[in-house]
């Protein structure tokens, strides 16, 4: 994706204006009062509107947490990222050389000597562990969901792998 333009909307909110790899446009415009309007256009002329549609801020906030993966998490993916202010979740795919293998959430002090928190462990076969407690063991294929401020989940990631903090 190409630079995102942000241009200040006296009175109304802004907008962000993009070029997709694709070489179209999207412009968003985020109002004062919380709506949204997205508006795709045309390829060969620019400045011609193929669609738009305008959202509230829950129906917003609903899609922008599917596009974010929030919802789903294409397979192909093997980490993620979502930004919630200065938190951060992250998921991370237990390779069959990491330091966590076997161990559980308690024996490697995950909370205490790194401040974040295993969220969620999806095994390899897809079933789920939603807030898995201390009990919860790591194997080799599982997608483990980390929950911190961005220190707190590169501490965790380095302790999953590598087996320390530092």
């Amino acid at each position: 994706m190409k630079l995102i333009k942000e241009i200040d909307l006296p009175g109304i909110g802004k907008k962000f204006q993009l070029q997709t790899r694709s070489g179209e446009k999207i412009v968003i415009v985020v109002h004062d009062d919380g709506r949204r309007e997205i508006y795709h256009f045309y390829r060969e002329d620019p400045d011609d509107s193929i669609s738009m549609v305008t959202l509230d801020d829950e129906e917003s906030r609903n899609i922008a947490a599917i596009l974010g993966g929030m919802n789903y998490r294409p397979k192909a993916l093997e980490t993620v990222d979502v930004a919630l202010g200065d938190m951060l979740i992250e998921w991370y795919k237990i390779e069959p050389d990491a330091y966590a293998i076997g161990k559980t959430i308690g024996n490697m002090r995950i909370r205490k000597d790194t401040g974040g928190t295993v969220i969620a462990i999806v095994e390899h076969d897809q079933s789920k562990i939603v807030n898995p407690g201390p009990e919860a063991t790591f194997q080799s294929g599982a997608t483990v969901v980390i929950l911190g401020e961005k220190h707190q989940v590169k501490a965790c990631k380095k302790l999953l792998f590598h087996g320390c903090v530092q």
